[in-house]
This record gives C-alpha cells, sequence and structure tokens, in this order.
C-alpha cells in the first residue's frame, strides 16, 4: 500500500549513482584523486571516509526531496486541513487528526491523488510528514478499511521509517562506493598492471560498473528491510484501530485485485515471484494478513 519506500529507494539509487559516475567522470578528466589512489598506495581511511560522503549524501537528498518529489510526481492535490473542502476532505482529515492523536503524532499534511487504490507516507520527519491516498482506495473500500490503511500510513511516520530507511541506505551505498573503488585498484594496478602516478581507465571503467552492480545488490537489503517494517506497520495500524480485523479486511480486499492494479502488493521494482521478489519492498499480502491472526507484532486483538 507505499509507495513512500519504493519511491525512496528508486530515488536514492538514481541520485547515489549520478554521484557516483559524476565523480569519477571529474576524476578522470582533470586527475582529481578522490579516493587517494595514487601511484601504488591505496590509502584505506581517507577512501572510506569519501565514500560514507558519497553514499550518505544520496540517501539524505533523496529523504529531504521526498516529500515535494512526492508531490509532483503523483500530482496531489492538497488538502487544507483547517478548512477541507467537500465532505471527502473532511473526513480525510477528520480520520487522519484522530489516527495522528492516538499515535502521538502532529497533524501531517493530506492529499489526495486520481489513481488506482493506493496510498503511501513520506517526509523527513514526524513534524514534517504527508499522507496521501488515491481515490481509487477511497472508492473500492468502506470507512473501516480506508481508517485502516490510514492507520498504517501513519504507524510508519511514527516508527520513523523514513529516517531509518535513509540510514540504512547511506551505509550500504558507502560500502558500495567503497568496495568499487577498492576493486577497481586491484584490476588497475595488480591485473591491468598500471605503474603510472594516476589510477588507468581500468581502475574507473570498473568503479563505474561496480557502482551499478552493487548499488542494485545493496537494494535487496534495502528492499529487504523494507518488508519487515512492513510487518510493523500493520500491527501500527491494528494497535490504533484497537482490532486486527480492518487491517486484515483492508489487505484482503486489495488481494482480490489483479497484480496491474495493484502496485502497492509489488512495491519496489513492481516485481514478484523468483529473483524479483527479492526486489519487493512489500511482502505477500498473505504473509502480512498470517502476521496479524497470529499477533506475531501486535498485542491488539
Amino acid at each position: 500500500m507505499l509507495k513512500r519506500i519504493g519511491l525512496l529507494i528508486l530515488m536514492n539509487l538514481a541520485v547515489f549513482i549520478m554521484l557516483s559516475v559524476c565523480l569519477t567522470v571529474i576524476s578522470m578528466v582533470f586527475g582529481i584523486d578522490f579516493g587517494t589512489m595514487s601511484g601504488s598506495s591505496l590509502n584505506l581511511g581517507a577512501l572510506f571516509v569519501f565514500s560514507m560522503v558519497v553514499g550518505f549524501a544520496g540517501s539524505l537528498i533523496s529523504l529531504f526531496m521526498s516529500k515535494s518529489m512526492a508531490k509532483m510526481s503523483m500530482g496531489l492535490q492538497m488538502i487544507d486541513t483547517n478548512n477541507p473542502n467537500g465532505a471527502v476532505e473532511r473526513y480525510l482529515v477528520d480520520v487522519i487528526r484522530s489516527e495522528s492523536q492516538k499515535a502521538g503524532l502532529p497533524m501531517p499534511e493530506v492529499g489526495i491523488y486520481e489513481g488506482e487504490p493506493n496510498a503511501f507516507a513520506t517526509g523527513a520527519s514526524r513534524s514534517s510528514s504527508l499522507v496521501a491516498v488515491s481515490t481509487g482506495l477511497l472508492n473500492l473500500m468502506n470507512k473501516e478499511e480506508v481508517e485502516a490503511v490510514l492507520a498504517h500510513e501513519l504507524s510508519h511516520v511514527k516508527n520513523g521509517d523514513m529516517v531509518t530507511m535513509t540510514l540504512l541506505q547511506g551505509v550500504m551505498n558507502t560500502f558500495v562506493v567503497f568496495f568499487s573503488r577498492v576493486i577497481g585498484w586491484v584490476v588497475d594496478r595488480q591485473i591491468l598492471r598500471n605503474e603510472e602516478d594516476a589510477p588507468g581507465v581500468g581502475y574507473y571503467v570498473t568503479s563505474m560498473v561496480l557502482d551499478i552492480c552493487l548499488g542494485f545488490l545493496a537494494s535487496i537489503v534495502v528492499a529487504w528491510f523494507s518488508r519487515y517494517r512492513e510487518y510493523h506497520a500493520d500491527a501500527g495500524a491494528a494497535d490504533i484501530m484497537g482490532s486486527t480485523t480492518p487491517m486484515i479486511r483492508a489487505l484482503q480486499r486489495l488481494g482480490g485485485i489483479t497484480p496491474n492494479e495493484l502496485p502497492g502488493a509489488v512495491k519496489g521494482f513492481g516485481i514478484s515471484g523468483g529473483i524479483g521478489s527479492l526486489f519487493a519492498t512489500h511482502p505477500s499480502i498473505e504473509d502480512r494478513v498470517a502476521a496479524l491472526r497470529e499477533h506475531r507484532y501486535t498485542n491488539a486483538q
């Protein structure tokens, strides 16, 4: 049900790859050795600091841009929470305000957009969050199910999932930059036998290729953690609603939709099953329903 995590992962990966490639090209063209790998030396300490700067830059940029990017990419119609217009807007504002109070959260921004059944929450912090819901979801579900979905989104905000995902992505990016350049140095110096003071073409090509390949492997780890967080958001929705039943019914309602009509069921790269399931940012609906029924993460009945 969330586009939030999928958008974050994709945006971060794009920003990260762009930064890495740009820095590598600049290093090649202007002879600037960002990783202090000139000659036969390999300064691992300086390289790790450089890797952290590049790694966390991409994830932090994507975090702070997430709300504005969501507004633009989803075509959100923002609701004036102090003066909602019409019954639907008043209903959404009242529900989100009530659930925010139960969760101990400040009132987030609220948006609505035309589209297939979906909802998402985003923002850099609890005090700067946004919750949006599609017209497709409002038309598909009854009020109790809609309220469960909104509670799920607010649980992500309460749990600080955006910040947690950003930190994890930053750590993964750091290791991608670090190891791609170490391997690039080995290829350049030990395999291709470059004896010049400056890194050779082998180093630059290897580093750029590994930035992309290892970046996708790192996204598997991030997607796994995202799936884990979904169970806790479902449990948080049950706690807010006082029962697991509304969330179970909402998930079952979504489970009756074909994959083309439910992007949220196979979030991330939109692939389910086989190797593609490694990139999915959401567990299957069946697993989520089972977790709620077994009360794995919640005490709500």
